[in-house]
């Protein structure tokens, strides 16, 4: 009986397939990756193709200006405070909470000032909102 110790190998650890692998995850992640430029990005608004909207007799039109300025039913609001508008928008919505608030606001119009009608429409309970653009052709003229 021979018990002498054999040498014993040692594991290799082969890592070119490892290698492999990563290389063709790599690929298949740069070829698959789209590269957007989000400072490249450009709106305009309002423009929709809509119908002509029917004249709804609940509805009540709000129109912003460039400045800021609130006309309600075409009646010049005193003051751009939500309290100021709410109370406008009181008066002018006849049929109450089933009223349709129409915002009309111009395209350069702060965003705040959008809000400003959404916020004193929620305060009076009006939930029927709809917002108002011109058509792409009437955009294209100008």
């Amino acid at each position: 009986m021979n018990f002498r110790p054999r040498q014993k190998e040692e594991p290799e650890i082969n890592l070119i397939p490892f290698i492999d692998v990563l290389l063709v995850v790599l690929i298949f992640l740069m070829l698959s990756t789209t590269y957007s430029k989000f400072t490249e990005l450009q709106l305009k608004l309002p423009v929709a193709d809509a119908e002509t909207q029917r004249d709804y007799p609940k509805e009540v039109l709000v129109s912003v200006s460039s400045g800021g300025a609130y006309t309600v039913n075409k009646l010049a609001v005193p003051g751009r405070s939500v309290d100021q508008l709410a109370a406008a928008l009181l008066n002018a919505a006849k049929a109450g909470k089933e009223s349709v608030l129409v915002i009309n606001a111009d395209a350069s119009a702060k965003h705040q000032a959008v809000i400003t009608v959404m916020e004193a429409a929620r305060r009076i309970g009006l939930t029927q909102i709809t917002f108002t653009t011109q058509s792409s052709a009437g955009a294209e003229r100008r």
